[in-house]
Order: C-alpha cells, then sequence, then structure tokens
C-alpha cells in the first residue's frame, strides 16, 4: 500500500512542478515543488500557505478479485493569504490559481493512471537506491473540491481524490 501512496504523490508533485515551477516550499532548508505529505512532515498547526498538503484519511480492501484492489481516501488541503503586495486583496484569484492547477494535474483531460513504482530504495540508507517499476498501475477517479472556508484571513479548501491500486505479488 506504500507503493500505491508512494507513486501517487511522487504524479501530484510532479505534475504541480511541471505546471507551475514556481510553486515550491522550503522545508529543512530544502526548496520543494510545493507538494507536502502529512504522514512524512513534522506536524504543524496549518497549512503552509500556497502550499498543496496530501493526507490519506481512508482506506478499504477488496479481496473479491483474483488480487485484492486497494482503495484510499486522499485529502488535499490548500490555502492561500494573497500576496502581500496586495493586501491579501488577491486572494481569491489565488486560491483560483491553486484550484485549476490541482485540476490540470489530476482531473480534466489528464491520464488519471500511472505505473506503480517502487520508492523504498530512495529512503535506503546508503542512499544509492533507485525507483522501481512495478507490474501494476495506480488509478484514482473524479477530483472533488469542497468549500472554500476561512481560517483567519486564510482561504483555505479540501479536495479529495480515490485512489486505486492493486497489491502486488510478494508485497
Amino acid at each position: 500500500m506504500q507503493d500505491l501512496k508512494d507513486t501517487f504523490f511522487w504524479t501530484l508533485r510532479n505534475r504541480i512542478a511541471a505546471g507551475n515551477p514556481a510553486r515550491t516550499v522550503v522545508v529543512r532548508g530544502i526548496q520543494r515543488p510545493g507538494v507536502l505529505v502529512e504522514e512524512n512532515e513534522l506536524p504543524t498547526a496549518q497549512v503552509p500557505a500556497d502550499v498543496f498538503l496530501m493526507s490519506w484519511t481512508g482506506m478499504r480492501v477488496d479481496d473479491a478479485g483474483a488480487v485484492p484492489l486497494v482503495g484510499m481516501t486522499c485529502s488535499i488541503r490548500y490555502g492561500t493569504d494573497g500576496n502581500s503586495g496586495m493586501g491579501g486583496m488577491d486572494r481569491g484569484r489565488l486560491m483560483g490559481a491553486m484550484d485549476s492547477e490541482l485540476g490540470a494535474a489530476l482531473g480534466g483531460t489528464a491520464l488519471r493512471n500511472v505505473r506503480k513504482v517502487d520508492y523504498s530504495g530512495l529512503a535506503a540508507a546508503s542512499g544509492d537506491g533507485a525507483a522501481v517499476a512495478m507490474g501494476t498501475n495506480v488509478f484514482w477517479g473524479e477530483l472533488m473540491f469542497g468549500p472554500v472556508g476561512r481560517v483567519g484571513e486564510r482561504l483555505e479548501r479540501v479536495a479529495t481524490v480515490e485512489v486505486f491500486g492493486f497489491v502486488e505479488v510478494g508485497s
């Protein structure tokens, strides 16, 4: 199941970076594309501004077929304070831009499936591992946008998507 989560994260991260290379975040002194996974980061009281924060909020396994199918719910929270030069008065415009980026990365005409990849080699202590393509795909459904809310002066939204993948033999 970790392969499913990792593959979806890397896909979203790379698509957001390709669509808007300026959407970045600095984490522990390293600049990265502006997509974070909540379970992999240090706890924080709020979503960093202008960043997508992924959380895995549900999971189910359908073992009725020859190979179990895992379904997971991914919640993607994001928000903006607006630009300081505009006094935050452009929050709606910036929220709309983030909506469009997320929609382009996961919905619309974008492919909704990718080859599943084992990224565990990249996390090896030696650092000399590699990502390895696996035998099945990760695929997802329609991206569902929740309502825009306010947290203080920040506008925030949560979008959700159902992500699926078959359990690899030997996983």
